[in-house]
């Protein structure tokens, strides 16, 4: 027995509606393409993520999100999510399922 079957116990006149809640997406979606782009620091390969124009904190929320997904570190400096290693088309294709779309630069 759960709690609804005990709540419809206690109270059997009250009409229980299970609300369905919408997938919450909090995430600004801009006109301009989101940059994805290949470099090198420090002789290490690095995807780095620009051009982002809604809030900092939305921005922060979506890198933790990639870098989890891939399973990669990576940091968030200067409105710049930097994923460490060469995952350009993963995250594309990760991008583009949240709705941003999304322009591959360099080679």
């Amino acid at each position: 027995m759960d709690l609804s079957d005990q709540l419809k116990n206690l109270f059997p006149e009250h009409d229980f509606k299970e609300e369905e809640q919408p997938e919450k997406s909090n995430l600004w979606l801009q006109d301009q393409p989101l940059e994805c782009k290949f470099e090198k620091r420090k002789g290490k390969i690095n995807t780095v993520i620009d051009g982002y124009t809604g809030a900092s904190k939305d921005f922060k929320i979506l890198a933790k999100e990639l870098k989890t997904q891939l399973g990669v570190g990576g940091s968030f400096k200067n409105d710049q999510v930097i994923i460490q290693g060469d995952y350009r088309d993963r995250i594309m294709e990760m991008l583009k399922e949240k709705g941003f779309k999304v322009k591959r630069v360099g080679g």
